[in-house]
């Protein structure tokens, strides 16, 4: 037998040869894309946030309220979908965020006892998606204020949210006295009052019907959105701020968290358990006024006679500076490392919990006689997330792991709105928030339509550490939006960064391929980077490649300092410590 080979011609040989060297070539050399390793799941792991690649992850952003504690748009935050998608979308350009607390209503939920409006759900989820679309993470929040809007009297001064009508009925008639701020009526209005409580101690199984309500909602969300995208949803906040109402004879504050609050979050748990969130974790808050700052309403809590929490839960806290909002009890504006203190008290007790923290609430009003402290608040405040110190000693002591925090708000229609209320057509809210006469939003539309900021873009667009590969041992941003407060020893350093606002990060690398990611504000897109790793630019993010044990980048504007001399001077600097 003959057997015979047919050769193809040389030029077709050498064309084959050639793709097949580019394609093998293109695998070596093509660059990572930051977005490949996005948009997995988060877990608690050793006291922070990880991803499936082992970045530690910190979550930043803005509570996605608008409307959704009004009922102008039927306990919805926005208007319809592509209100939601605007606004999202002008999140994430103005301000980098990774990540927001998506409100919901029990009252919109559970209208009628025993009936879940799955059309509410359904806006909920599309209004949701708005910002996993786009990649930004989301945790929800069962929301509530003062119990329920239903206390209330159409002619009242104060207005709540949170419990349906059915669940709001047969309460004495609600008086706040002469009460300064909303917040008073949690403990000087008896309609509140007694509601809270029975609450808690489920009269007439109203505390079941509510967690009922609230796992219905959860299957709900999840059967509604896509697996991809139920990957970017962290979480659930149980209830927010929860307070006793009234305590029971001889009750302490720690006592009610220990014997009514925690068993809630354990029912809670259980019910998130069941609707298939189980690799989710709870956003646990502990009592409201644990670390209020003004004295006659502060109560001792944060959970410290329970047990452990485990890495299923979140220490979930907030942070107002109630002096700073009286005007009268701080007169003066916020300075270096004024809140080091209370955020170091909210690490500490995460890591007692055997958890990781978030500050799911945090601000100052942006109108008003105390907005003139809002630059110097809310620079504080990211201050005491970022670090464990204040500027003028970080870096002799810098060590400190980044909180995860959203700002309250992130309303686009702040200032537009029409609500009526307390069912009231006599009394329609168009100003600031339309709330309790608050104004916290971060953002509005212009005469154009335009999302534009109510607050110095340099305060809340922000270099923050969206993932770090591996560790953080040590983070800084001086954003020089209002004062300078970081203090550079280091002379070339000094020199190199001048008047720019500049960021630095120290952490123990895990050397895996997923890169460390810098979120780089509007000011710093085209950066100034010394860093112990290779490093490159991909629109907002800085990303950081490769290596392995102690690394540093400092990130800053370009300028003509000596670079190398800086560079010797960090070297030097981070491995003392």
């Amino acid at each position: 037998m003959r057997i015979s080979f047919t050769f193809p011609k040389a030029a077709a040989m050498r064309r084959a040869v050639l793709l097949v060297v580019l394609f093998l070539f293109s695998l070596v050399v093509t660059p990572v894309r930051a977005e490949s390793f996005d948009g997995s799941e988060l877990r608690v792991s050793g006291g922070v946030f990880r991803d499936e690649h082992g970045r530690e992850v910190v979550l930043r952003g803005f509570n996605v309220s608008g409307t959704a504690k009004l009922a102008e748009n039927r306990g919805l935050p926005f208007v319809n979908t592509a209100d939601a998608r605007r606004s999202a979308q002008a999140m994430k350009q103005l301000t980098g965020a990774n990540a927001v607390r998506f409100l919901l209503t029990w009252a919109w939920i559970e209208p009628q006892r025993g009936q879940i409006d799955h059309t509410y759900l359904n806006g909920v989820t599309e209004q949701l998606r708005a910002f996993t679309d786009l990649g930004i993470r989301v945790y929800l929040d069962f929301h509530q204020d003062l119990y329920s809007r239903h206390l209330f009297n159409k002619d009242s001064w104060y207005t709540g949210d949170g419990a349906p009508a059915w669940a709001a009925s047969g309460y004495p008639k609600e008086s706040c006295g002469i009460c300064v701020h909303w917040g008073q009526n949690m403990k000087n209005n008896n309609a509140v009052t007694a509601a809270t409580y029975d609450f808690w101690h489920n009269r007439n199984g109203v505390q079941d019907s509510f967690v009922n309500a609230a796992g219905e909602a959860l299957k709900h969300v999840k059967e509604a959105l896509p697996a991809n995208e139920f990957k970017l949803v962290v979480g659930v906040d149980p209830l927010n701020e929860p307070y006793a109402g009234k305590y029971d004879t001889g009750q302490t504050s720690q006592q009610w968290e220990r014997d009514l609050l925690m068993p809630f979050y354990q029912r809670f748990r259980a019910e998130m358990d069941e609707a298939g969130w189980t690799t989710k974790p709870a956003f646990v808050e502990p009592l409201v006024f644990w670390n209020q700052n003004v004295d006659f309403f502060a109560e001792p809590g944060g959970l410290t006679l329970v047990p452990a929490l485990g890495e299923r839960f979140v220490f979930n806290a907030h942070f107002y500076d109630g002096k700073a909002q009286s005007g009268v009890l701080m007169p003066g504006k916020a300075a270096d490392g004024q809140y080091t203190q209370a955020f170091g008290t909210i690490r500490d007790r995460a890591k007692a919990l055997g958890t990781t923290a978030i500050v799911s609430e945090f601000g100052h009003p942006v109108s008003g006689f105390t907005s003139d402290k809002t630059p110097s608040v809310l620079k504080a405040i990211y201050q005491g997330l970022d670090s464990t110190a204040p500027g003028a000693r970080w870096w002799s002591a810098p060590r400190g792991t980044v909180i995860s925090g959203s700002q309250w708000h992130w309303d686009t229609n702040y200032g537009r709105h029409r609500e009526l209320m307390n069912d009231n057509p006599g009394k329609v809210k168009t100003d600031g928030d339309a709330m309790n006469d608050e104004h916290f939003s971060a953002v509005k539309l212009d005469a154009n339509g335009n999302a534009v900021l109510n607050v110095d873009r340099a305060i809340v667009d922000r270099v923050y550490p969206q993932a770090v590969a591996g560790t953080t041992l040590a983070f800084t941003y001086e954003d020089r939006a209002y004062q300078t407060w970081q203090q550079i020893p280091l002379t070339n350093v000094r020199n190199l960064v001048g008047s720019a606002p500049f960021a630095l990060l120290v952490w123990d690398s895990n050397g895996g391929s997923a890169p460390t990611e810098l979120h780089l504000p509007e000011a710093l897109r085209s950066p100034l980077v010394i860093s112990s790793v290779p490093s490159s630019v991909n629109g907002d993010k800085l990303l950081l490649q490769g290596g392995q044990g102690r690394q540093f980048a400092l990130v800053t504007a370009p300028s003509g300092g000596n670079v190398a001399a800086a560079e010797a001077e960090i070297r030097q600097w981070y491995v003392s410590w």
